[in-house]
């Protein structure tokens, strides 16, 4: 193999939305075959482009959680930023942590009990291994930056900022379906329903416990995010994924973060939700965009796995002036020598 292949979202508009850098996305796969190091891949494909870009590698082969603690397919295994061709030694590049397993930290942190339940044996990679920025997880080169574990970027030249969840980019890679739009004011909310996690993509070391906010900025929670573009994956596949770990006995607000997607789907199913250990600042948050406490707590008419999946791009919230492309109709396939 002399070829790497990699796809690429232009820099530009995308859906009426900017897109501030170039995106790239890399099966690690491809970088296996190529026999190269996620580092020298990442060079390889830098050569290639001269304006700004972030760089991801996705293994479809591992598992990842989301910020509100759902165990998906496939993770972010290494990030980059590039600028002029180059990545910068120090800050451009992080490898992210294979976790290892063990019954102390699932007790601990109890989202991970669908690792044992829906993927013995499989590969658990979160955050990055080792990094010089005090705070975030970012790699940064030149203009541009590649933040929150691979899920956020920016250009440090116009500050325009794209929000990537993880399930999106697995899309991408997979060339599944996805939604480009404005975050929104749910979405916005919902960032802010986290799960403690000591090796999280996005805040480490359990910064927060399940059912609280990490925004805690009430009414201006909905706002926090809402106008910055965002690239998320279709709604059935979230639907499918909530419904997984709800099957598995994920309780939201206890085992989960309360998502407005996440309460959605458990009302229809009839599923608990521990109203308890919900925070009074998340309900804050959730009712200002309509989830309130008499609407989470009033019976729903019970739908079926498959209705929801069905119906899922109406059924859940989140986003505001979106499309759905297929993943292939918004990526360019490139190829970079080894």
């Amino acid at each position: 193999m002399d070829k790497l292949k990699y796809k690429m979202i232009p820099e530009g508009m995308l859906n009426d939305q900017i897109i501030p850098l170039n995106l790239i996305f890399v099966d690690a796969r491809d970088v296996k075959a190529a026999g190269l190091s996620f580092r020298e891949a990442f060079e390889r494909i830098a050569k290639t482009i001269k304006e700004p870009s972030m760089m991801n590698i996705i293994d479809l082969d591992c598992v990842t959680t989301t910020s509100d603690g759902l165990m998906v397919e496939g993770a972010i295994v290494a990030m980059a930023a590039s600028d002029r061709n180059r990545i910068h030694p120090e800050f451009g590049f992080l490898e992210m942590l294979d976790v290892p397993y063990s019954k102390e930290l699932i007790a601990e942190e109890p989202h991970l009990r669908q690792w044992d339940i829906l993927y013995p044996g499989r590969h658990l990679v979160m955050g990055p291994k080792a990094k010089l920025l005090p705070i975030h997880n970012a790699a940064m080169t030149g203009r541009a930056c590649n933040n929150n574990g691979g899920t956020e970027v920016w250009s440090i030249a116009t500050m325009e900022e794209l929000l990537l969840p993880i399930l999106g980019q697995i899309e991408i890679v997979r060339g599944g379906k996805v939604i480009v739009g404005k975050t929104g004011e749910v979405i916005s909310v919902s960032i802010g329903m986290v799960v403690g996690e000591e090796y999280g993509r996005i805040m480490p070391h359990r910064a927060f416990h399940v059912g609280q906010t990490a925004h805690r900025s009430g009414e201006k929670a909905k706002g926090l995010k809402a106008h910055i573009p965002v690239i998320t994956c279709d709604k059935k596949v979230l639907a499918r994924y909530i419904i997984q770990a709800l099957d598995a006995g994920m309780v939201p607000g206890r085992d989960i973060g309360p998502a407005p997607s996440i309460l959605v789907i458990a009302r229809l199913l009839g599923k608990e939700i521990d109203m308890e250990h919900i925070e009074e600042a998340a309900f804050e948050e959730l009712a200002s965009v309509g989830f309130t406490k008499e609407w989470i707590t009033a019976p729903a008419e019970r739908m079926q796995p498959e209705e929801i999946i069905s119906q899922a791009d109406t059924l859940l919230p989140g986003g505001k002036d979106y499309r759905i492309f297929d993943a292939e109709d918004i990526v360019e396939v490139r190829y970079a020598d080894i």
